[in-house]
């Protein structure tokens, strides 16, 4: 083709007159890339195109590249730096067997059996898992209950990015041999994002569906018979909620020494505790995301706050409550991971026009819940 001629099934160049002046065009893996000159700032230029590529089935977005060139007269070589239109085919579907969430998904069932039958008193340490395997399948109320609240919240975010055409993948759950059995999970959001609208959705779906799911474990657990203290050196302190969901049911939180609640009970706590860190309003996390989409660019002022707010929590703790190290290091270390995600920060969507009355109100509800989960020394480390 001609250095000018659009790529197969892209747009032509005189589509951007005004707004981008082609001089060459490419396809390489798929991606057709157009290089030229931007007529219009970025975001105007994203915005106007955006409709055009997606209506053929491509994202857009514009990018620069380094191009060395040899100069005629002198012959040395000079680097260029020059912009590129790159459209990336859009899809929202699943591409055959996402075997590595398959596989993800079965290692963090076994982990959190592992991790269940501990609290349940079947196995003292990872290890007796290897001599009795059997004993590891009492564990299978705390794992069902853990799973299932990581599962929703993340099928919650992709549930609505498949809606509202992102494209997302399937949730990754990640083992690891701890007291919970899990780090958590997530989806990678590959697509990018339309509107506010659609950023706030996506972000307040997980957070919402996961915690609700959360209330109910929290429930079923209160109501199931208290568990001999297991030999785990911790201690979990009680957010409101579950002070709240205790005093609605009757069900007691605190037993005598050698007694403690139904592990699912617990489980509820996890999925409270991981509700609150995704509503922490920075970078890429759920909370950053609903700030984004509710107050615009100002999220950077917001996200710029929040390491300090934890850094702070964490003096408080260590100089005027003389809170144990492990409660001060977790809020130290918060505050550090923050710093990368403010500095990362949240996606930008492509048409940047105000969020609605409802959905504001909407996410102001959802923080206050993320507040109700919140406790300053969520767990103890008996040593």
């Amino acid at each position: 083709m001609a250095d000018s001629d659009p790529p197969a099934d892209g747009p032509p160049a005189e589509a951007f007159a005004g707004l981008f002046r082609v001089t060459e065009t490419d396809v390489d893996g798929g991606q057709l890339r157009y290089y030229g000159e931007p007529l219009v700032d970025s975001r105007r230029l994203e915005r106007r195109l955006w409709p055009l590529f997606r209506d053929q089935g491509y994202e857009v977005r514009l990018t620069s590249e380094s191009n060395s060139e040899e100069d005629p007269f002198t012959g040395i070589e000079i680097d260029r730096t020059r912009h590129v239109l790159v459209a990336t085919p859009h899809s929202t579907g699943i591409d055959g067997i996402p075997w590595t969430n398959v596989a993800f998904a079965l290692l963090t069932v076994l982990s959190t059996l592992v991790a269940g039958a501990r609290w349940y008193g079947t196995i003292d340490t990872v290890g007796d898992a290897l001599v009795d395997p059997m004993a590891v399948l009492a564990g299978w109320p705390f794992a069902l209950a853990v799973l299932s609240i990581l599962g929703v919240h993340e099928l919650g975010h992709y549930a609505l990015s498949r809606y509202h055409g992102v494209d997302a993948s399937l949730p990754y759950f990640i083992p690891l041999p701890n007291v919970i059995g899990t780090m958590g999970a997530v989806i990678s959001m590959r697509g990018r994002m339309p509107s506010r609208k659609t950023l706030f959705d996506i972000g307040v779906a997980g957070p919402l569906a996961g915690l609700v799911v959360a209330c109910v474990v929290t429930l079923v657990g209160l109501g199931l018979p208290p568990v001999p203290t297991p030999a785990i050196p911790i201690e979990f302190n009680y957010p409101l909620l579950v002070q709240w969901l205790a005093d609605l049911t009757g069900q007691p939180i605190d037993y005598p020494a050698g007694m403690t609640v139904n592990p699912v009970v617990f489980a509820g706590w996890v999925g409270m505790f991981v509700t609150f860190l995704n509503l922490i309003p920075v970078g890429q996390l759920d909370g950053g995301h609903l700030v984004r989409a509710m107050v615009g660019e100002r999220q950077a002022t917001v996200g710029a706050l929040v390491p300090a707010a934890l850094f702070a929590l964490a003096a408080y703790l260590y100089y005027v409550q003389h809170a144990a190290f492990n409660a001060v290091f977790l809020w130290v270390f918060w505050g550090v991971f923050t710093m990368a995600f403010a500095y990362a920060g949240p996606a930008t969507p492509i048409y940047d026009d105000a969020l609605d009355t409802k959905r504001v109100l909407l996410g102001l509800v959802t923080f206050g819940l993320g507040i109700l989960c919140f406790t300053p020394v969520p767990f103890e480390l008996a040593l």
